[in-house]
């Protein structure tokens, strides 16, 4: 149970990066334009599942997983999948660079791969976290393995990026008294300080957004 619970707070409230708007829209996209036999893999899926032609990978076996291996060495066949998603996932690899040579490998000719990204978040060891990427960090890693971008974009904003590390500044603070507050107080504060992602429509809207921005996805394309 509680384990549940810390699941929806974190998934739901704290870092619900993947729900953002930006994010479904273009996932949506991606698979209604994947043909009816399509095969894709989504790369350290946790418990979602976003479509049966999508399978999903993660590091351990667990419920949902279908298949078991790390993004840096896939266990695909090269040229064999239409579509490759890694959300959230190359920050906690130690070769960004790696990870995506094999998503180019693995996609077909043409294949698509969607790949999100944080910028200013707090660390996050799950178990290790290596990587923020700027929206020109992310475009070069793609290009520098030769896929072609289709597309860049804001996952979230400004707004989530001050969030996060004001929840995480707030939470250090507590953990000063006692470092066994730290949880409690990033519980409190994640949930009482929520409504400032809602000022993240209005600060996206500014030239300067790029600054403190949450992070960025970048769709590219097998050539």
């Amino acid at each position: 149970m509680l384990e549940q619970l810390k699941y929806v707070i974190v998934k739901k409230i704290y870092a619900d990066h993947n729900d953002a708007a930006p994010v479904r829209s273009a996932v949506r996209e991606l698979l209604n334009g994947l043909p009816s036999d399509g095969r894709g893999v989504n790369v350290g899926a946790g418990r979602t599942r976003l479509d049966p032609r999508v399978k999903n990978m993660e590091l351990e076996h667990g419920t949902g997983i279908d298949i078991v291996g790390s993004v840096e060495d896939m266990p695909c066949q090269s040229g064999s999948l239409d579509l490759v998603i890694a959300q959230e996932v190359l920050e906690h690899v130690s070769s960004p660079d790696v990870a995506v040579r094999e998503m180019y490998r693995v996609l077909k000719p043409g294949g698509i791969a969607y790949i999100q990204l944080p910028f200013v978040i707090g660390y996050h060891p799950c178990p290790q976290d290596y990587w923020r990427f700027t929206h020109e960090g992310i475009r070069r890693l793609v290009e520098s393995e030769n896929f072609e971008v289709v597309k860049t974009g804001m996952t979230v904003g400004p707004a989530v990026g001050f969030y996060r590390i004001f929840v995480e500044f707030a939470s250090i603070i507590f953990s000063m008294i006692s470092s066994s507050l730290y949880r409690p107080a990033k519980l409190f504060f994640s949930i009482a300080l929520y409504p400032l992602k809602w000022l993240d429509p209005i600060l996206k809207r500014s030239n300067q957004a790029d600054r403190i921005a949450g992070g960025y996805f970048v769709i590219c394309r097998r050539k």
